[in-house]
């Protein structure tokens, strides 16, 4: 190392640092940083339909924190806490997008060299409390950015996850399947999903995006058992304490 050149000294933190949260990668020793999680809003037609609205409307998207995020190994069940104020915790299952290369103004027809790979994951929802942010025309963080809000599986890297677009999509409570679709049936596909955000959004690695849900949303009550899949990808086994 040259002389002119003094390594910056390590930082110094009045209170703790926070942890990285990181995920599991198939394959490999090596985890995947989490630096921010959007999720697309209504991004399947019946699923935007039984919400109350229907058509291709333009994507819209909310955040929820990094430490939102529990991660989920492959080889075994995870406990979330049920959440409190909420009466009405939801369940809905998703296809994750792990971003591996940053960008802004990303096209469609590019987007897929900056996906690192693929994960399932639950965006949890504390919906009476989402409802009721709608009414009063307020942000309804409370409703979707609570602790624990946002479990996912380890991550495939891309050239291993098949044909991701064309998956079947599921989640099962309690060995009862409630939710079912196929990847294909997004309004906006993953390349137009990336477009977009990354027109609104520098996009960087370590970015998560939670693609959106199809019908059969419900609620869970503490003790149920919930099992999501998506074909080319581990299951996502998640207990409500």
């Amino acid at each position: 190392m040259s002389k002119s050149v003094v390594p910056a000294p390590a930082a110094d933190f009045v209170v703790p640092a926070p942890p990285t949260v990181s995920l599991a990668v198939v394959g490999s020793d090596a985890r995947f940083p989490v630096r921010r999680v959007y999720c697309v809003g209504r991004n399947y037609v019946a699923h935007a339909q039984e919400m109350g609205f229907s058509g291709r409307e333009p994507p819209f998207f909310f955040l929820k924190p990094a430490d939102a995020v529990v991660p989920a190994p492959a080889d075994k069940p995870i406990t979330i806490d049920y959440p409190p104020l909420t009466k009405d915790l939801h369940h809905e299952i998703e296809l994750v997008v792990a971003i591996g290369e940053g960008g802004r103004q990303i096209r469609a027809a590019d987007a897929m060299r900056h996906v690192y790979g693929y994960a399932i994951g639950l965006d949890m929802t504390r919906r009476d409390l989402q409802a009721d942010m709608k009414k009063q025309g307020r942000p309804w963080c409370i409703g979707k950015a609570f602790d624990q809000s946002a479990p996912v599986g380890a991550i495939v890297p891309a050239k291993d996850a098949g044909d991701i677009a064309h998956a079947r999509i599921a989640l099962a409570v309690n060995g009862k399947q409630r939710q079912h679709s196929d990847i294909s049936q997004l309004i906006w596909s993953i390349g137009e999903v990336v477009e977009h955000l990354s027109n609104a959004w520098t996009l960087a690695p370590g970015d998560l995006i939670m693609t959106g849900t199809p019908e059969g949303v419900a609620a869970v009550v503490p003790g149920d058992r919930l099992v999501g899949t998506v074909d080319g990808l581990p299951s996502i086994d998640v207990r409500i304490r």
